[in-house]
């Protein structure tokens, strides 16, 4: 773009920065809105694994992919140290802890943003089902 003979040049990784921004947020929304469903539907007081099951069946319902429980091998010098289970990732872009706590703590954030790391993921979203509103905290590596 011209004017008073100043060229600008428009950064194609402004763009794509921008539109994955938006394909994050617009995906963080679906799954918000799932959650809340669930919420809504079985209330505070179940075990952490009911409300995972019970997000399964809303993401099949929108159509989401979504992996569960899938094992992360995390390595230290190249070398295998552990395994982690991540509760949930869906379309392979965002990682979901869900909690039945009555508070989060520091160490929940410490969980997700290393299963962050360990994936390569940029982002996660901790869901607390034992308030009496869902509780949703994002975290960004």
């Amino acid at each position: 773009m011209i004017e008073n003979n100043k060229v600008e040049t428009i950064s194609f990784e402004a763009i794509d920065e921008e539109k994955a921004k938006h394909d994050f947020e617009e995906l963080s929304k679906k799954i918000i809105g799932a959650a809340i469903e669930v919420h809504r539907e079985l209330g505070p007081g179940f075990l952490e694994s009911i409300y995972e099951q019970a997000l399964k069946v809303e993401f099949t319902e929108h159509g989401f992919h979504y992996d569960s429980q899938k094992e992360i091998r995390i390595k230290y010098l190249g070398v295998e140290v552990g395994l982690h289970r991540l509760d949930l990732i869906v379309e392979n872009q965002i990682i979901l802890e869900i909690k039945a706590v009555k508070e989060l703590i520091d160490i929940h954030f410490a969980q997700l943003r290393s299963y962050l790391k360990a994936t390569g993921l940029k982002v996660g979203l901790l869901l607390n089902f034992a308030k009496p509103t869902l509780e949703i905290k994002r975290v960004v590596y």
